[in-house]
């Protein structure tokens, strides 16, 4: 759904973005990472059109963003990260005049509109005048605007700024129910635990340039090494032991010979059917968990030190 290849955007003699390539199916939320100056935003915003990027090719749902500017926006729904406003409309009025550009039929606006805001959890600010919304519910208003017009592909930059907590869980919930349903998500931001939670596919963006890109598990197996498999047993583990060992898996145990780190190069479907397999065997399993190192881990062992 959306190919970028050599993308390269100079502002003047400095380079901001240098020969970017990625892809993103149908269906993924890829998380378009780093720290602040990456070139994470000029990216964004050469991917809807708004920069005209120096060289390269920008492909979104099959379309070319140069060539079929117009069939691009009609699948694309883009939320910059600071995005206007008008502030003397009410927050349905705001919505309904989009609802308008869209070409949204009158008689559906009102469902549609009310829709959006219960889906973004804003419902009770529907007659509150949009000047008078804190920046995460002007946030939270312009995701709903951005949803409007039932877009294909998503560009999100920096969505959850300013949002609490509540706000942050709902836009989560709504990037991963748009990506269940078909769609494809981009999303950039430099808040990593933002992304831990809902992106399938990440890239790394340092001084313009991409460092990684891959599934997320990929990456972070390649970055760091194996994962870990926390394993507690109600009693000694003898039986555990031979069935790692058939494995050719080497565990640490402490004092009590009942906790387990196993180093586990599997993924989910592997780890469940090893604890398939211990069950099965007798082992009295009272705790079994797969450490996930976190994005954060990734880049500071890559060197993105500025992330938060």
């Amino acid at each position: 759904m959306i190919s970028v290849d050599e993308l390269r955007v100079d502002y003047g003699n400095f380079c901001a973005v240098e020969e970017l390539s990625f892809s993103v199916a149908e269906g993924e939320v890829f998380g378009l990472i780093g720290p602040n100056g990456a070139g994470k935003t000029s990216t964004m915003r050469a991917l809807v059109g708004l920069l005209t990027p120096t060289y390269g090719a920008v492909h979104i749902a099959g379309f070319d963003i140069r060539e079929e500017p117009q069939a691009v926006g009609q699948v694309l729904g883009f939320m910059p990260d600071f995005p206007p406003v008008y502030e003397d409309l009410l927050v349905w009025e705001f919505l309904d005049l989009f609802a308008a550009s869209y070409f949204i039929p009158k008689p559906r606006r009102k469902s549609e509109i009310l829709h959006r805001l219960e889906q973004v959890g804003i419902s009770e600010k529907t007659n509150s005048l949009v000047g008078s919304l804190s920046r995460g519910m002007r946030q939270r208003l312009m995701l709903a605007k951005t949803l409007l017009p039932e877009p294909k592909v998503l560009l999100l930059d920096e969505p959850a700024s300013g949002m609490d907590p509540h706000g942050r869980a709902q836009m989560k919930q709504v990037i991963r129910d748009f990506a269940d349903e078909g769609g494809t998500v981009l999303v950039s931001s430099h808040i990593l635990s933002e992304m831990d939670e809902f992106c399938t596919s990440i890239g790394i963006m340092q001084r313009g340039q991409m460092i990684v890109t891959g599934k997320v598990d990929e990456i972070t197996e390649k970055v760091l090494g194996q994962s870990i498999l926390e394993v507690e047993l109600v009693s000694a583990g003898d039986g555990l032991l031979k069935i790692l060992a058939r494995h050719g898996i080497d565990a640490e145990l402490d004092e009590s010979k009942q906790r387990f780190a196993i180093p586990f190069g599997g993924d989910d479907r592997a780890a469940s059917d090893l604890l398939t397999e211990l069950v099965n065997a007798g082992v009295r399993v009272s705790s079994f968990t797969r450490k996930r190192e976190s994005l954060e881990d990734v880049f500071l062992q890559i060197g993105a030190k500025e992330l938060s």
